[in-house]
């Protein structure tokens, strides 16, 4: 007879699926059909354009963003929500106690969304892409900082924020690219060690991964009308990087929970 789980290892198990999941969603990923016909009326510089844009959202965001996105959740609710949670889970560590961290950023999942698709389908309606950037962005760090404060991370040190970006470049990935850029996340997480990159190389990088996913809605959104179809994908991107997130700061906790536990 086998040793019965522990409430932590069944979540843990739990987990594993939902990765398997993704990542068998994400390997199996194709380009959207419309990026062929779109790819010979794309100009050349749009590339460089939205690299550049992108990174200069990382930096506004590192240097003096999070205090306006912290404006539009109660960060200190969050923090005390972990640790009523943290609290009851160490007294009762069964399976309700312990499903209930994480469930902050399912519930704000939907809220960045609903923001999203509006920002995204309204400004892509009247021609608007690159000015897009800037809130697109936002709302994916709004989307990532209540899901690290569900698990009880902070966001703030430099080391938590490449941890982010790594989130974000990965997520933006497909095939054989993703399946590498995951496997060296979970090396990480199930090792206990935050990325000790250069955070402006990894700014850089993400921003391309972000270009490379996004670059053909973005270049259809900034079309009068018809953009609207482009700005709607801010939904599908969000909604993947959020789901991401979530997999990731959920990995991260049950990992340092079986740590102490063993």
């Amino acid at each position: 007879m086998g040793t019965k789980l522990t409430p932590i290892e069944k979540e843990w198990n739990n987990l594993l699926k939902k990765e398997d999941k993704f990542i068998s969603a994400r390997m199996k990923a194709k380009p959207p059909a419309l990026n062929a016909k779109l790819d010979p009326h794309v100009p050349a510089k749009l590339r460089d354009t939205l690299n550049i844009a992108f990174n200069k959202a990382f930096e506004v965001i590192f240097e003096k963003g999070s205090p306006v996105i912290e404006k539009t959740y109660n960060k200190e609710k969050q923090e005390m929500d972990f640790k009523v949670n943290e609290y009851a889970a160490s007294l009762k560590p069964d399976k309700k106690h312990i499903k209930k961290f994480g469930k902050n950023a399912l519930k704000s999942k939907t809220v960045n969304m609903a923001v999203s698709c509006v920002s995204g389908v309204g400004l892509g309606f009247v021609g608007v892409g690159i000015p897009d950037i800037p809130i697109f962005t936002a709302s994916i760090f709004k989307s990532i900082y209540e899901t690290a404060l569900s698990f009880g991370y902070d966001y703030e040190n430099e080391k938590e924020k490449a941890f982010i970006l790594c989130i974000i470049e990965t997520a933006m990935k497909q095939g054989v690219d993703f399946a590498r850029s995951n496997s060296k996340m979970n090396k990480r997480i199930d090792g206990g060690i935050m990325p000790d990159v250069d955070i402006k190389q990894q700014m850089k990088s993400t921003a391309q991964s972000m270009t490379d996913a996004m670059i053909y809605m973005k270049f259809l959104q900034g079309i009068f009308v018809v953009g609207a179809v482009g700005g709607a994908w801010d939904v599908v991107y969000m909604n993947r990087i959020t789901d991401y997130a979530i997999l990731k700061y959920k990995r991260r906790f049950l990992a340092e929970k079986m740590k102490k536990s063993n």
